[in-house]
């Protein structure tokens, strides 16, 4: 077991208000370390306490601008030349997830790319949360913990004044259909999927409802929520073949374009999205649940060698 003080946990810029969240459940402030920036925009990270021999903690989630993963990259390298024995790269969100596979000609596979930077870096671990593709975890030649919303979505879910045999899950796509299967077996549910053909990347084309969704609650369940167009289009469709209400479960609040617009908009009875992205506008129908708790206890483990499984058995 390592000792408290021999534990530092670090953030960017991106998600400081979560990491503040963590180090507090943690039990212990956020380290000190500053950026200096130059007149032509260029950083430098400076760690302003020792690290030498310490296992080090850097959050920050990889959302756009590209400046959040250098800005990662450039910590996790300060704190290796300063003789951290250990530094984790806590990436609540995971940028560029969605590009996991060669899918057309002459493209990068951009998931592969920045597991490549961030071990040149020096990170001896990763730690993040809903993977748009779980196989990413395969990039990565060190270890992975793989974090699961589930974790503080059920508890939530069980506790909505709703009749579960009413609930059916729903999956906005069929990449989605994984997840959601294993949501509706905790409550012994039934689920549906939307299957959607876009034109173009955020545009869809076409999308129907296999199963139905008639008398039913419907909960949406997905890791990542951008533009919300199809979520809003699956709801509207949803509600047209009779289903009472329908409610979203995202874990990471992207909310790009019209996302806002899109939701106010909609039949979405409510939007539940977890802190791993900062919510830009606040909403009467978006709720945010914090994941702080959830990596706080993942940290204890890992400095007390035990399994992290363990925090996502139902």
């Amino acid at each position: 077991m390592m000792s408290s003080n021999n534990v530092k946990i670090f953030s960017g810029t991106a998600t400081r208000d979560l990491a503040e969240k963590i180090a507090e459940e943690y039990g212990q402030p956020l380290g000190n370390l500053v950026f200096e920036r130059f007149s032509d925009g260029e950083f430098q990270p400076n760690i302003l306490e020792s690290v030498r021999g310490c296992a080090v903690f850097f959050v920050q989630s990889t959302f756009a601008p590209t400046q959040n993963l250098m800005e990662l990259m450039m910590m996790i390298d300060a704190a290796k030349r300063a003789s951290a024995n250990y530094v984790s790269a806590v990436i609540p969100y995971f940028g560029f997830a969605r590009q996991d596979r060669k899918d057309k000609p002459r493209v990068p596979i951009g998931a592969k790319l920045v597991a490549n930077l961030l071990v040149a870096a020096g990170a001896d671990k990763v730690m993040t949360m809903d993977l748009h593709a779980p196989q990413i975890q395969g990039f990565f030649d060190i270890p992975v913990d793989h974090l699961d919303s589930s974790a503080v979505f059920v508890p939530h879910i069980r506790n909505l004044n709703l009749n579960l045999d009413d609930v059916i899950f729903a999956a906005p796509d069929v990449g989605s259909s994984k997840r959601v299967r294993k949501f509706a077996a905790r409550f012994d549910a039934e689920m549906v999927i939307c299957d959607k053909h876009r034109k173009r990347a955020n545009e869809i084309a076409g999308m129907q409802v296999i199963g139905d969704v008639k008398d039913k609650h419907v909960i949406v369940i997905d890791d990542i929520i951008d533009t919300a167009s199809t979520i809003c289009n699956a709801a509207d469709i949803m509600i047209n073949k009779g289903a009472k209400s329908v409610r979203a479960y995202c874990t990471h609040p992207v909310m790009s374009g019209d996302a806002y617009t899109n939701i106010e908009k909609s039949a979405i009875k409510e939007l539940v999205v977890c802190d791993t992205i900062p919510i830009k506008q606040k909403s009467d129908k978006i709720k945010v649940m914090s994941v702080a708790s959830l990596f706080a206890t993942a940290f204890k483990y890992t400095t007390e060698y035990r399994s992290i499984s363990s925090l996502f058995v139902d």
